[in-house]
């Protein structure tokens, strides 16, 4: 399954996953992906199958087949790790992932989601009346539950355009769900937000979630109905990037893992120090988008070479190809940096480098 995804922002920031609700498509992300790409993120949006710009394969679908289609996309984007953010539906197949590949989710925020989403016989129902009647059957009541005012043309548009049998077939895979036993195997420090007025997922169910998932909160959003990130953006909006991003030690820790490996910074003593490192110099100048992952190893590289920092230097010399550079680039940087820096220091840089990684 090759889903429709856009992917933006810097290609070596922390990445975020947006995934949108049963009947929309990453349209419904605009205002997010804007300020999380401006706050230096990497943003993945995508369309479920059967929505969008995706493929609808014949249904009926299983939340195991929509959250491994995720974890394909990201296999294909080459992205080991995410944080993963989703409404409704996608809320759904976030809790599937966290509780079933919890390596590839790092923090995970809920919108307008449920675990227990009505009854087995109501989305039975529903997908019965898309398959015969059309989608237009269901659009004026599934509008009134999105918005708490009227909706504009664009939405009616956006969800007449989702394919039908991806449509009922997404309705069987909530159907008879019951996500209660995954909760507690959830690690990913986890934000849920439940808007004040949201008759399909009310706050209810959001407390539920946050009470059965450790490390979890719970905000409610005044106002907002089911697609609360449209309805309320700025509040949504805000609260995402407070929870993924207002703590820097966060996106940090999330690029220092991709640089040395969860081996390195697992093995690293816990202290104020290594928090400052974390938060100062991964989570505030690495995650910057002004500069690609390999500019800044350069420039890293070259600076431990001047200040003849050989235990520092042999770290992300160790690193440097998996910020893209090859060991010819390696020799370069510090050939250069001799003409700068001293051939002295060049020449224990190069034994560094020599004995970190013999083909250089």
């Amino acid at each position: 399954m090759k889903l429709h995804s856009v992917s933006e922002g810097p290609v070596n920031g922390p990445v975020v996953v947006l995934s949108s609700s049963l009947g929309s498509d990453l349209r419904v992300w605009d205002r997010q992906a804007e300020a999380l790409v401006r706050a230096g993120y990497r943003v993945v949006r995508y369309d479920h199958r059967g929505h969008g710009g995706s493929p609808a394969p014949k249904g009926p679908y299983t939340l195991a087949e929509l959250a491994s289609d995720v974890v394909e996309m990201l296999d294909a984007y080459e992205i080991r790790r995410a944080h993963f953010v989703g409404l409704s539906l996608g809320g759904m197949v976030g809790m599937w992932l966290a509780a079933n590949v919890p390596q590839r989710i790092d923090q995970l925020v809920l919108c307008c989601t449920s675990i227990t989403p009505g009854t087995e016989e109501a989305w039975a129902r529903r997908a019965e009346t898309v398959r015969r009647e059309g989608i237009s059957a269901v659009v004026d009541e599934v509008l009134g539950r999105w918005f708490s005012s009227s909706a504009d043309d664009f939405w009616r548009e956006m969800f007449v355009a989702t394919s039908a049998e991806g449509y009922a077939s997404c309705c069987a895979a909530i159907q008879g769900m019951d996500l209660a036993n995954e909760l507690p195997k959830i690690t990913a420090p986890t934000l849920v937000i439940a808007g004040e007025h949201d008759r399909a997922t009310p706050p209810e169910d959001g407390l539920r979630i946050a009470t059965g998932i450790p490390y979890s909160r719970l905000a409610v959003v005044p106002g907002a109905a089911h697609l609360g990130p449209v309805e309320r953006a700025t509040e949504f909006t805000e609260l995402i990037l407070d929870h993924l991003g207002g703590n820097k030690r966060t996106a940090g820790e999330a690029v220092r893992r991709e640089v040395f490996g969860d081996a390195h910074v697992d093995a690293a003593e816990p202290s104020p120090f290594q928090d400052y490192i974390t938060e100062a110099v991964w989570g505030s100048i690495w995650t910057r988008p002004g500069l690609d992952r390999k500019t800044r190893s350069c420039i890293t590289l070259a600076i431990l070479v001047a200040l003849r920092c050989h235990d520092e230097l042999a770290l992300h010399v160790r690193a440097a190809p998996g910020n893209g550079l090859t060991a010819e680039e390696i020799d370069e940087v510090i050939l250069h940096t001799a003409a700068y820096a001293g051939v002295p220091a060049a020449n224990s840089a190069f034994l560094v480098a020599r004995s970190v990684a013999p083909g250089n």
